[in-house]
């Protein structure tokens, strides 16, 4: 009877040995496919949050901004303003702050409609822009109400700007239906400087433009007052 032999295994196959079960790569081996793939998600992942990013900043522009005149609105002013004076405070630099009240805008609006007001609107805003630098800025505070905010200027110049643009715009008209219709505006001016507060220098200028507007009421009727200059807020 013959002896049965046990096979051997070739040293090839001794050489052999079997990968690890549970995946681990043997030290001195890189896991380059997994680095691969890591990176590959960091860098879609930094692409979505540049994406939602971009998006939050067009939706804070959005409610910034009056979507007739394409200037900021109120809320974007303000904070224009609010950066303003703690630069002016920190860098001990200097500015003005001008409020501005259209006339009769709302008879205006009753008369002739308000694409007539928006016309008028928009066309003091143009006066405006022609008088301003790019560093200044423009916003619309309510419905005829605006505000400028002006750097670098004096108290004296700065009224001296303020009056400038009151005939400017006292000097426009405009035809509806007919008609030819004049409008303007009444100016109030707040210095900005190291103490100012942006709700007590929109208030300042607020309070001063009231005070025009009653001004302007009494040229109309002083009779000394030049007919060419008589306009009825």
């Amino acid at each position: 009877m013959k002896k049965k032999t046990r096979a051997t295994p070739s040293r090839a196959a001794k050489r052999r040995k079997p990968a690890p079960a549970n995946g681990n790569v043997r030290p001195g081996h890189r896991a380059s496919g997994g680095k691969d793939d890591a990176r590959a998600e960091i860098r879609r992942l930094k692409g979505q949050l540049a994406r939602a990013l971009a998006r939050v900043e067009q939706m804070q522009a959005a409610a910034e901004t009056d979507f007739l005149l394409e200037i900021p609105n109120r809320r974007g002013f303000e904070r224009e303003l609010g950066r303003a004076i703690s630069y002016i405070q920190r860098y001990h630099a200097s500015g003005a702050l001008i409020v501005l009240d259209v006339d009769r805008l709302k008879p205006i609006n009753d008369s002739f409609g308000h694409a007539a007001g928006d016309e008028v609107l928009r066309a003091i805003v143009a006066v405006l822009s022609r008088q301003i630098r790019s560093s200044d800025v423009i916003g619309r505070l309510g419905g005829d109400e605006f505000a400028l905010l002006l750097w670098n200027l004096s108290e004296t110049d700065a009224c001296a700007k303020a009056a400038a643009l009151e005939e400017d715009i006292d000097r426009l008209s405009f035809a509806f239906a007919g008609s030819t219709v004049a409008t303007g505006v009444s100016t109030g001016v707040s210095i900005l400087g190291a103490h100012s507060d942006p709700a007590r220098a929109l208030a300042e200028a607020d309070r001063a433009m009231y005070v025009r507007k009653a001004q302007r009421r009494h040229e109309v009727l002083d009779p000394s007052f030049p007919p060419d200059r008589r306009v009825t807020p």
